[in-house]
């Protein structure tokens, strides 16, 4: 009988192990998909065939630890390394890492931003066409990117705070859709030398003042561009600096980790435990990843050979995340080399035929268009027969390119229009087909510039204003404060905080009496952060809530403008809609 509940207990063992293996040889899998985009999308711009790239090589072994605790309803607001992560949680291909690369304009190959953004900037649509909220609980959500350094982080704070709202407030107890029992997590990530912005430092005081269940991911590579992160933050760590804020037993605080960026066992070990504490508790935390690597320097924009010593770029050459997971594999026996091989080469082809097939999938609308316009410009009726025959150049000439840009075709009507004569019969049929693609560029970059579908606030019934003569007179505040109570017992989801809101009402009694009323939870002070009030409403507002943001004077509001600007404000048209 023992013999059985041994041999029992060992195939159960051996399952486990097989699970686990799985896992670890799918994670890798995808840290080498994403390393093989990264060398392939540096080439497709040093060839032309993109402007500018931005990789996450070197982050790879990183965000697959990271992307496994990443759960259904959780959050991301990120920035532009993360297409490691965006791969390991399905929100992602290759194909469509290409298709941004090459500023596709159709949302079908790059559902992003369709076209409308620098690459690597991620998101996930929340809502239908119609403006109708998605099932973001089944969903893995990503908040729309911009490129500010640590723009990510005011609305990171708003995703996390909404969690908070909806577990707190009992109204919102029977929500599925847009929470349960707010158990979502935001993920932020910022690399390092990102940190020294305003926006992080008031951020993480506000989480820990909030205590929301923040988790904020540091990518370390030792640099900020060129200039090494001793330059960049005092004592050179990001973790030594904000140990002051870890929690001391009175209810406020930030948990601090450090992990190493290659060791992706050590890094699934602390992500797990920590990231559950930051669902159930609420406790915000911060993860600094130390000794990542940038195996391709920051961007196609230069070469890191130009900074880095020989000994740095042979150090990031033997601790490179791939290579250190790459070998932790086979010394564990989680797969053999021969089984390695044959996998990474299968995932090289597989990257390559991607890549091409974002290629063609781009390309194939333009060469319909070339056609269109060659057609055109050949049929062209002019009794001058020096401008027919440039004209019939143009039409060669733009009939020869390989692989034609949209500006080559306009460029080319343009100048057709210009040579020939407004009395040509073929003037006006050359100009409809010139307007018409230039109508079809204007609906892939001038459109979705705020909402225009039947949730838009332009849809919205006007209601006349009654005036009662006998109406008695009362101050302003009263009118707001009446106003504000009908509000907040209309809608659960209304909140309002900011400076001096909660307990005393605000300055002008807007909110007086109406904090004891309906909670801390729906009406409540901040600190003096105009920056993190614009972004805790920003992410609320985000997750279905309807935040009323309270800053005292328009002066302080311009604390405030960059988050208003730069996400809110672009908000429907990066994310086409």
């Amino acid at each position: 009988m023992n013999n059985q509940v041994s041999a029992t207990e060992q195939s159960q063992d051996m399952l486990s192990f097989e699970a686990f293996a799985s896992q670890v040889i799918s994670d890798y899998s995808i840290a080498l998909q994403s390393r093989e985009t990264s060398l392939l999308g540096r080439k497709e711009v040093l060839t032309g065939k993109a402007k500018f790239g931005i990789f996450g090589d070197g982050k790879e072994v990183a965000q697959v630890a990271m992307a496994r605790f990443f759960k259904k309803g959780d959050f991301r607001s990120g920035y532009y390394r993360d297409q490691t992560f965006m791969m390991a949680t399905g929100n992602l291909t290759v194909k469509q890492f290409f298709a941004q690369l090459y500023a596709d304009t159709n949302i079908e190959n790059e559902p992003c931003s369709a076209g409308r953004l620098m690459n690597g900037h991620f998101a996930t649509h929340w809502m239908d066409n119609d403006g109708n909220w998605l099932p973001l609980t089944e969903l893995k959500n990503v908040s729309g990117d911009i490129s500010p350094t640590a723009g990510q982080m005011p609305r990171g704070l708003g995703l996390a705070f909404a969690s908070k709202t909806f577990r707190n407030v009992p109204e919102l107890a029977g929500e599925t859709n847009l929470s349960r029992n707010g158990n979502e997590v935001s993920f932020v990530t910022i690399g390092d030398a990102s940190t020294s912005e305003g926006h992080f430092w008031e951020t993480i005081n506000a989480a820990g003042v909030l205590q929301v269940p923040l988790a904020v991911f540091v990518w370390d590579d030792g640099y900020g561009i060129s200039v090494p992160k001793k330059y960049q933050t005092t004592k050179g760590s990001i973790s030594e600096v904000l140990k002051g804020f870890a929690p001391d037993g009175n209810g406020t605080g930030v948990d601090i980790y450090k992990v190493k960026g290659w060791d992706y066992a050590g890094m699934c070990e602390v992500f797990e435990a920590a990231l559950e504490k930051v669902r159930t508790t609420h406790t915000p935390a911060l993860f600094h990843v130390e000794e990542l690597t940038q195996p391709q320097g920051h961007s196609t924009s230069g070469s890191h050979e130009r900074y880095k010593s020989q000994e740095r770029l042979a150090w990031e050459k033997e601790w490179d995340g791939i290579a250190q997971m790459r070998s932790w594999m086979l010394e564990n026996g989680i797969i053999t080399e021969e089984s390695l091989a044959e996998l990474e080469a299968t995932i090289k082809e597989d990257v390559k035929a991607q890549k091409q097939a974002a290629w063609e999938a781009y390309l194939t609308p333009i060469k319909q268009m070339v056609a269109k316009a060659v057609a055109a410009l050949q049929s062209v009726v002019v009794h001058d027969i020096e401008v027919y025959q440039q004209i019939q150049q143009m039409a060669n000439d733009l009939n020869a390119i390989k692989e034609p840009l949209k500006r080559d075709i306009l460029r080319t009507l343009a100048m057709a229009l210009d040579l020939l004569p407004a009395a040509s019969p073929s003037y006006h049929e050359l100009q409809q087909v010139y307007e018409q693609f230039r109508q079809e560029q204007a609906t892939a970059y001038n459109t979705y510039l705020y909402q225009t579908g039947a949730k838009s606030a332009l849809n919205v019934p006007e209601v006349k204003p009654v005036f009662n003569d006998k109406a008695p007179q009362i101050n302003g505040s009263e009118v707001l404060n009446k106003y504000f109570d009908q509000l907040f017992a209309s809608n659960p989801k209304v909140l309002a905080f900011g400076e001096d809101v909660g307990f005393i009402g605000d300055v002008n009694q807007g909110f007086s009496g109406l904090q004891d009323k309906y909670g801390v939870h729906r009406i409540s002070d901040t600190g003096i952060r105009e920056l993190t009030i614009a972004g805790q409403g920003i992410g609320a507002a985000m997750r279905g809530l309807r935040p009323i943001t309270e800053i005292q004077y328009l002066d302080y509001l311009l604390y405030a403008l960059q988050p208003l600007s730069d996400d809110v404000a672009t908000l429907h048209y990066r994310t086409a809609g």
